[in-house]
């Protein structure tokens, strides 16, 4: 054992290229917004298929800038998935808006378009004025993108997909990010993600208004494009032309913004998008056929047709009250065994900050999902023999 690695539920993937990159930022004139921000945008909206791509902080920092573009706030409400990260929620509360949590299917995770519709009529019960849905693909799967979208325009409803776990992917012909089905869709480049950027996000859209406005409000509100400014007096010299100093802030906007260091590792790690999403497939893949023989104990979450998805997470359904053993004391077992897992997620409307302003509403789909979820190593840098020594340890903890 002391020889052989830990094999955490997910990592990054560096290599030589990725290094040389970020060097070669270091040795040059810009570490902050210079040319590699801007080629980051663009090789991210051509990944994606959507006209714009707008890199940012993190996948937090995305989704607030989602909100605040999308002008939700104070009296308006927002459709979330019981079964997310918590920034998903948050992000609707950062800029004062309600949060209605929708329940999901307990075998994926997922979204249905019935919760999302349940959980409008329970917002508009309430008096809230529902603004907008954040589906969340969860692992990667997608939502049924087309029937959400229905749905909200039946409602008038703007639609924000959380893709953070979801590059790569395509579904029903799209690529996941082309925003077919949405106004905005946002992402995440944190190191255990498909694309390592150190810290990372992005929105991508295919609307010009909320692309320049995501721009503004990612870089303190400000401008400096002279078609937009406001104060001829100060922006012009006596010949009319712009002063190369002048910028003007036209919103209250934030600190956003990703280094150009960043950009060169996201740039290189996009050049490598298509080889990581194939080897995460073939993982998964793997799992599934390997781990078979451990159902009904073990199985993994129900797959979404006609998808091929970036895989973000392999999460395994475990049946812990018939093994006779809790998850914690399976995780603790299998840590010693050299092995990482980890739980995607703790219910969001369960958190003490939810309860104390909403209650703990009855979720019935997303307490047995988060009762058996197991999130497994999955990272491109996982070779089939490490591979192998997952499946063993699961084998003796679940049939020892």
């Amino acid at each position: 054992m002391a020889d052989r690695p830990f094999l955490p539920y997910g990592r990054q993937t560096i290599d030589e290229d990725d290094i040389a990159a970020v060097t070669q930022v270091l040795r040059g004139d810009y570490l902050t917004t210079g040319p590699n921000s801007a080629s980051f945008d663009q090789v991210l909206a051509q990944s994606t298929g959507a006209r714009h791509a707008i890199g940012c902080a993190n996948g937090t920092a995305a989704l607030h800038l989602a909100a605040l573009a999308l002008d939700l706030g104070p009296g308006d409400c927002v459709v979330v998935p019981a079964i997310t990260f918590t920034a998903t929620a948050n992000a609707a509360r950062f800029v004062g808006a309600e949060v209605e949590f929708a329940d999901v299917d307990p075998l994926t995770g997922l979204m249905r378009v019935d919760d999302a519709r349940a959980a409008i009529a329970r917002a508009q019960a309430k008096g809230w004025k529902v603004r907008a849905l954040f589906p969340v693909h969860l692992a990667g799967q997608v939502c049924d993108m087309a029937g959400l979208a229905e749905l909200a325009r039946d409602h008038d409803l703007a639609v924000v997909e959380d893709a953070c776990h979801a590059l790569g992917g395509v579904f029903d012909g799209h690529r996941v990010g082309d925003c077919a089905f949405s106004a905005l869709s946002v992402f995440s480049f944190h190191p255990v993600k498909t694309v390592a950027m150190g810290e990372g996000g992005a929105v991508t859209t295919n609307d010009d208004a909320l692309a320049g406005r995501l721009r503004d409000l990612r870089s303190h509100g400000i401008t400096r494009d002279p078609t937009r400014f406001q104060r001829p007096d100060l922006a012009f010299d006596e010949h009319g032309q712009p002063n190369s100093w002048h910028y003007e802030m036209l919103d209250l906007g934030f600190n956003y913004r990703l280094s150009d260091i960043a950009c060169a590792l996201g740039l290189s790690q996009l050049a490598k998008l298509p080889a990581f999403v194939a080897r995460r497939a073939q993982l998964v893949a793997r799992y599934d056929r390997l781990l078979a023989p451990l159902a009904p104990l073990l199985f993994p979450t129900n797959r979404r047709p006609r998808q091929n998805p970036g895989w973000h997470l392999y999460v395994a359904l475990v049946d812990f009250p018939g093994l006779g053993r809790s998850r914690a004391q399976v995780m603790e077992s299998l840590r010693t065994r050299g092995i990482g897992t980890q739980v995607h997620y703790i219910p969001v409307p369960d958190q003490p900050y939810y309860v104390a302003r909403y209650g703990r509403p009855i979720l019935p789909g997303a307490q047995a999902y988060f009762l058996k979820c197991l999130s497994l190593p999955l990272y491109p840098g996982l070779g089939d023999d490490d591979q192998d020594r997952v499946i063993d340890a699961l084998f003796q903890e679940l049939r020892p």
